[in-house]
């Protein structure tokens, strides 16, 4: 598989990480470049899918970003490791199986780390369950254009879980959000190479 891995270490802009997606998307489409993963952080910042709605908001002083991809409201924040992704679905073109490999790629990550968390076909993400309480531990949106997948996930580490107070996560009340150091106290400095070269291995499939 030919893609493109970038890390960056400092946070990105929001913006201009999307606008470079949206790039990567068309220069993909048109054969210009190659499929990409990108491990990121964003500065503080909360965005909206499609679907949200405006009950969803709790505290009306945050600023929300409207977006184009899939899912509701989450928060973007320092601890909190984000994966991009542009990838071409044209030869399979199964969203369910993409979706699935995504899924799967954060649930083996995690289990190097004796964590065991599950997807829920009900309510999308990532969840980790202790003593019958269910919490997010990581979000996944996905947008599709022109059998191009891209947007990406977000796997909670040590971020600032006071921020997800201030909305409904992902338009779910039962069910709150954790984050992995709240789970398990591991070292978490290499959890982004883990990730990708699971993803890449998962792709494969």
């Amino acid at each position: 598989m030919n893609i493109e891995i970038k890390k960056s270490v400092k946070p990105i802009n929001y913006f201009d990480a999307i606008n470079l997606l949206e790039k990567r998307l068309e220069d993909l489409y048109s054969k210009k470049d190659k499929e990409l993963i990108w491990t990121l952080e964003h500065n503080e910042i909360f965005t909206a899918g499609t679907s949200y709605k405006e009950n969803e908001i709790l505290d009306n002083s945050i600023k929300l970003i409207k977006t184009n991809r899939g899912g509701k409201i989450t928060c973007h924040g320092p601890g909190q490791l984000i994966c991009y992704f542009v990838i071409d679905l044209r030869e399979k073109k199964d969203i369910r199986k993409f979706i699935t490999c995504i899924e799967n790629t954060i649930i083996e990550t995690l289990k190097s780390y004796k964590i065991d968390t599950f997807s829920d076909k009900d309510n999308i993400g990532i969840w980790y369950k202790k003593n019958q309480k269910i919490n997010k531990v990581a979000a996944i949106g996905v947008r599709v254009k022109k059998w191009i997948a891209y947007h990406g996930f977000a796997i909670n580490i040590n971020n600032n879980l006071t921020q997800y107070k201030k909305i409904i996560p992902c338009g779910i009340k039962d069910k709150g959000v954790t984050n992995l150091v709240n789970i398990s106290d591991n070292d978490y400095s290499n959890l982004n190479n883990l990730l990708i070269e699971k993803f890449i291995s998962n792709l494969k499939t």
